[in-house]
């Protein structure tokens, strides 16, 4: 998949799937649940995480995600419209 490619899709996890999400990440039935989505866009940057397990809203279009191996990232929408997905430590 060519890396724009791959920005626009998470670009649409980001906007669809988090644009009705509550600070306490509620999902909503027929929805992809938040973690889903997250799992989705860590792996889709290469990064190590296995499942989401945790997550919590941020502000619009930003959350703090924790992994099932413990890691914890950032993932965000830029004032570019680009996902970026932040290590945490």
């Amino acid at each position: 998949m060519s890396t724009r490619i791959g920005a626009l899709a998470l670009a649409g996890v980001i906007s669809t799937g988090f644009a009705g999400a509550s600070p306490a990440v509620e999902e909503t039935p027929g929805d992809v649940p938040v973690d889903q989505d997250l799992t989705a866009v860590i792996a889709l940057q290469g990064l190590p995480c296995g499942q989401v397990v945790s997550a919590s809203k941020q502000g619009k279009d930003d959350y703090l995600a924790t992994c099932e191996n413990g890691m914890r990232y950032r993932v965000f929408v830029n004032a570019d419209g680009r996902v970026v997905v932040e290590k945490l430590d």
